[in-house]
């Protein structure tokens, strides 16, 4: 009796040779780039910039010998900026298998996880400074204090330009925490500030960032892309929509409603755009009005829930001072179990708001739907059927 070997387990894995040059083709110009620059940091030649300016927010390669468009150390078999590419081919089944040992089902839209929660930070001055519940803030000061990390990848406010500009930056202490706290609704490459943290001799980083740039470690780790990603070993996703480009602060809030970004206390986003003044006025934009503002990156980007972070959190539902949680990982679960056995965060079912749940999901559908059909089908799985048009006579 003879038996033969599965193809799957006899076929050899095939070599990844992909380089910048499928990257700027497939990724970079189709659309599909979100502008989460991990093929930024993880470049070993220092050949991708980075444009940060409005209308920008995407890599770009450097050197003159091929053009934009070729790596003259990809032609010599440089694959890292695509193994660190969180849109690249198969990188949602990827991420997933490397983060839970399988891919998600038709059901998990909202990616996999074990635990949806209610949660803020009981620290009053946190749960004030941060954004709706407080909960990154909390997480991230507890988690220094616990040493499970010596600082964050996150974002700031740049003070040099006194104005709603996010830039990524580190934050190593309570202080700073504080000083990132809150949302901004537009765009920081918040993994462009590995380098600072490098410089600082840190060595176990949080990063805090949008669905697209969460994807980066679990990407890089399945994919090897080289020990850039090691220093991160604790991601929190913010679920995200959308966010919007830099020039809607003149060409809307202020050229229509006379809204100086200087003067501009908080935002926040429930089914409009809330804006809190300084000087204590409320102003709210329908979101309609925003859509001519929505930021290039975020046409195609498929994941609203932040799925491959240990810890998603946003501000969904109809409680605005609680954090609507999703525990994905092992390290998340022990994180958010941790807080809650020692009061530095109180916690409520998730089904305790169904509507955030409801929610959630319809906006993790919605978010689906925008990822094209040519490109990796595995991340459309579970999107209804499209609707056949119904057959006329006559």
């Amino acid at each position: 009796m003879t038996t033969t070997e599965p193809a799957a387990a006899s076929a050899t894995k095939q070599r990844w040779s992909f380089q910048w040059k499928e990257l700027y083709e497939e990724v970079i110009t189709s659309g599909l780039c979100t502008g989460c620059a991990g093929c930024v940091v993880s470049c070993p030649h220092d050949v991708i910039g980075y444009d940060h300016a409005q209308g920008g927010y995407r890599p770009f390669h450097l050197e003159d010998e091929l053009g934009p468009s070729d790596c003259i150390h990809g032609q010599k078999g440089c694959t890292t900026c695509t193994r660190a590419c969180p849109r690249f081919r198969a990188w949602e089944p990827e991420a997933n298998e490397h983060l839970f040992g399988h891919d998600r089902g038709p059901e998990e839209v909202a990616g996999i996880y074990s635990d949806i929660l209610l949660t803020r930070a009981t620290d009053e001055m946190v749960h004030r400074m941060g954004q709706d519940g407080g909960l990154v803030s909390a997480i991230l000061i507890w988690a220094m204090d616990e040493g499970y990390i010596e600082g964050a990848l996150t974002s700031f406010l740049d003070g040099e330009a006194g104005d709603w500009k996010a830039i990524p930056g580190v934050a190593t202490n309570r202080d700073e925490v504080l000083a990132s706290a809150g949302s901004r609704y537009t765009y920081s490459a918040n993994t462009l500030a590995i380098d600072q943290a490098l410089e600082r001799g840190l060595t176990k980083l949080a990063l805090v960032g949008m669905s697209c740039q969460s994807s980066v470690p679990p990407v890089m780790w399945h994919r090897k892309a080289g020990k850039i990603s090691k220093p991160i070993v604790f991601n929190i996703g913010l679920l995200c929509s959308k966010t919007f480009d830099d020039a809607i602060f003149e060409e809307l809030f202020w050229a229509k409603y006379g809204l100086d970004k200087r003067d501009i206390a908080k935002m926040n986003i429930k089914g409009v755009f809330q804006i809190w003044m300084r000087n204590g006025d409320y102003h709210e934009i329908n979101l309609k009005e925003c859509h001519a503002w929505t930021r290039e990156g975020c046409n195609h980007c498929p994941d609203f829930a932040a799925e491959h972070a240990d810890i998603s959190c946003g501000g969904i539902g109809e409680h605005n001072d609680w954090t609507l949680t999703i525990v994905r990982t092992e390290l998340g679960r022990e994180i958010i179990t941790r807080m809650i056995a020692d009061g530095s965060i109180e916690a409520r079912p998730g089904d305790s708001d169904p509507g955030a749940i409801a929610l959630m999901r319809k906006l993790a559908v919605k978010s689906r739907e925008r990822w094209p059909a040519w490109a990796e089908p595995a991340v459309r799985v579970g999107l209804p059927e499209p609707k056949k048009p119904v057959a006329t006579s006559g």
